[in-house]
């Protein structure tokens, strides 16, 4: 038997007889991406509606830097991170470094553009669509923009669910600022990292496969949900 075909069968069986240590890593790898993808949909959102409309000059570079930092790399994001929450730096004493709070805290930052960006476009050509109609109902350049995310709100799931692909499959940021501590701060991506590294191959691709799976259920059960359906056979009308 070939080093890959035993791997995968070594992994398979792993995650047939859930693993506890792969449980504890898979639950702490959804709660830290999961709370990140709340914090920057709660700002990211807001940001994004309010940038589609408002009107300030310096607007389009505002945008453009906006859609730079789609771009950015997730290590320098978790050295940020790591200089403002180290003993030294101004956030010290929070003395949360190398704890899921940092992680979420990184991961919150890497999700923030993204959802900014894509809904910030998601409203823009909303707007150009039914825009006028609701201004001439009386309302205001951001309850328009904010209305058009609620009536958006599939597409929105959209841009959340591509928000939590980028956090739960990132490695530098939790790295940087998690230590990747067993137990405590080792999710599915770091220990893939470490593990491979180590030469434990059955493990890294047990999580792999894991990661894979977890991902595709969320999406799977955004695109099976009711609403999702009912948007669908609407358009095709």
């Amino acid at each position: 038997m070939s080093a890959f075909a035993e791997s995968f069968s070594t992994a398979i069986a792993l995650v047939r007889d859930t693993d506890p240590q792969l449980a504890r890593i898979v639950a702490l790898s959804l709660s830290v991406s999961g709370m990140a993808c709340l914090i920057g949909a709660i700002f990211g959102l807001a940001g994004g509606a309010w940038l589609a409309v408002t009107r300030i000059p310096g607007r389009r570079v505002l945008v453009a830097a906006l859609n730079t930092l789609l771009g950015l790399p997730s290590v320098v994001v978790g050295l940020v991170v790591y200089l403002l929450l180290s003993r030294s730096g101004p956030l010290g004493s929070w003395g949360i470094l190398f704890t899921p709070k940092a992680m979420v805290i990184a991961q919150s930052i890497l999700v923030l553009p993204v959802i900014a960006a894509l809904s910030r476009q998601l409203v823009a050509d909303s707007l150009r669509e039914g825009g006028d109609q609701l201004g001439s109902m009386g309302a205001g350049p951001l309850t328009r923009a904010l209305l058009m995310l609620v009536h958006e709100r599939w597409s929105v799931v959209t841009v959340l669910l591509t928000a939590f692909g980028r956090a739960v499959s990132e490695v530098g940021a939790v790295m940087i600022v998690g230590g990747n501590i067993d137990g405590l701060t080792r999710v599915i991506t770091t220990t893939i990292a470490l593990e491979t590294s180590k030469g434990d191959l059955p493990l890294a691709l047990a999580l792999g496969l894991i990661l894979l799976v977890v991902v595709g259920i969320v999406n799977a059960a955004v695109a099976l949900s009711p609403g999702v359906k009912r948007q669908t056979l609407s358009g095709a009308r």
